[in-house]
């Protein structure tokens, strides 16, 4: 191998063998458990491995195979007995077999040792309650857990309500991986949640892993699901009150659903992109506000837009992230209103409005006309036609080569607002081909026109 030759990262079989190794050198009986588990017998990967360890040496296996692994020392965290390794392509956590207790504003928990048994029933689902082996067999104590991943349906271990009131995330965990893995949730999962949906509110549960959840939702395969089961079970007004206010606000035209109905088949249609599905799940929520009595919703994506900025906020997503959806959402429209009548400098003003944005504000367009039975979805391969032409202009048309200075100097003014309008009017006159896209004519074209 040589010198500057990476090093590949370590297979689960080896992190398995580091792992048996460790555990024989200081007799600890220690399993694999929970989505690594799970995943492996799914076919799906999952870099990450939990183990617990029986009789409290939860922290010894993890120090000794720190060692092994030549991997920098554990991170200790000693209330909740966890201890985490990482190593190249993996991060395995110890922790040691354990009980929990909750308080009842909290869902940090309390916890003392416990045996194997115990910490396997009061773990969120019992696809998750499977045990492995260093040697890689598979192991079922609760004699569930397998039963239950063949017929693909999320179980507790527990009664549901006593699951979900320790941990009330595991509602939104049970929806998000029905949504990834298309499970169907068990029949007594749903009344749970409904009874238990306030204890979603903070400070139970911080908004940050509400919204981490959400966001891992509406990109999985299965976006649509999760939406539906949000609904089902009475969390969707619990954490999206915007979008839940869209159920039973009925829509004419090209529509075939409701406004809610409607932004599912949106979602759905949608590319796996955080951006254009956040986008989707509120480009119509500014509809139940301004439904008039004719069927229309004149300024909805205006109302929408400044709804999705507060939805988001909220949710405490990264601004830059708050600004690209609020734009999608602002803009979403305008697509969909295209007609082979646009002027040229029409389908420009949309490439420069939509900026960095405009790939995900014509998938986003292809998803909303998807989701009704408009009848010429074909304009859009049309304007997309046009939007490429325009981009690909050189010089470009999409703003006047000259800036402030330019404008303060050939119409000898002083800085200010007047500079800024010219030069928006400028951009205008060069956008709809009354002027050359290129300096000296702009130059010439201000010079010579004073009433500009």
């Amino acid at each position: 191998m040589g010198a500057n030759q990476p090093i590949s990262p370590p297979t689960g079989e080896e992190v398995r063998r580091l792992l048996k190794q460790a555990a024989s050198e200081l007799k600890a009986r220690a399993w694999i458990v929970g989505g690594y588990v799970r995943d492996v017998l799914l076919g799906r990967a999952h870099p990450d491995i939990d183990v617990v360890v029986e009789e409290g040496k939860g922290f010894d296996l993890a120090r000794r195979f720190a060692q092994l692994a030549a991997a920098g020392q554990p991170v200790i965290f000693e209330r909740f007995g966890t201890a985490q390794v990482s190593v190249p392509g993996h991060l395995v956590e110890f922790v040691s077999a354990r009980a929990e207790s909750y308080a009842a504003d909290s869902r940090k928990p309390d916890v003392r040792e416990a045996t194997l048994d115990e910490d396997l029933r009061r773990r969120d689902f019992t696809i998750n309650t499977l045990l492995m082996d260093f040697d890689g067999n598979v192991h079922d104590p609760l004699g569930r857990g397998r039963a239950d991943l063949e017929a693909r349906v999320l179980r507790t271990p527990a009664d549901p309500m006593q699951t979900f009131a320790d941990d009330p995330l595991r509602m939104l965990r049970a929806i998000r991986f029905a949504a990834q893995l298309g499970f169907d949730l068990a029949p007594e999962l749903l009344p749970a949640m409904r009874k238990l949906k306030d204890r979603l509110a903070s400070p139970v549960v911080s908004v940050e892993r509400v919204a981490d959840e959400l966001r891992k939702m509406l990109v999985s395969e299965r976006p649509s699901q999760a939406l539906e089961l949000l609904d089902q079970a009475d969390l969707l007004e619990a954490i999206l009150p915007e979008v839940a206010a869209c159920k039973g606000v009925q829509q004419s035209g090209y529509h075939t659903h409701d406004v809610f109905g409607h932004t599912v088949l949106a979602v759905a249609g949608t590319p796996r992109d955080v951006i254009v599905r956040f986008g989707a799940l509120f480009h119509d929520v500014g509809k139940p506000a301004t439904a008039g009595p004719d069927g229309t919703f004149l300024g909805h994506d205006v109302v929408g837009a400044e709804m999705a900025a507060g939805a988001l906020q909220r949710l405490r997503f990264p601004q830059k992230e708050i600004d690209a959806v609020v734009l999608l959402v602002r803009l979403h429209l305008r697509p969909v209103f295209y007609s082979s009548e646009w002027t040229d400098g029409a389908v420009r003003r949309l490439a420069r409005d939509a900026g960095p944005q405009l790939g995900r504000l014509m998938a986003l367009a292809r998803a909303d006309i998807a989701a009704s039975a408009y009848p010429h979805p074909e304009k859009l391969g049309e304007l997309q036609s046009r939007l490429d032409q325009v981009l690909t202009e050189r010089p470009s048309r999409l703003a006047a080569p000259v800036d402030g200075e330019d404008i303060v100097r050939v119409r000898r003014i002083r800085p200010g607002p007047e500079v800024g309008r010219i030069k928006q009017r400028l951009t205008e006159l060069v956008m709809d081909g009354v002027i050359d896209p290129n300096r000296e004519a702009v130059l010439a074209y201000l010079e010579s026109h004073p009433d500009l």
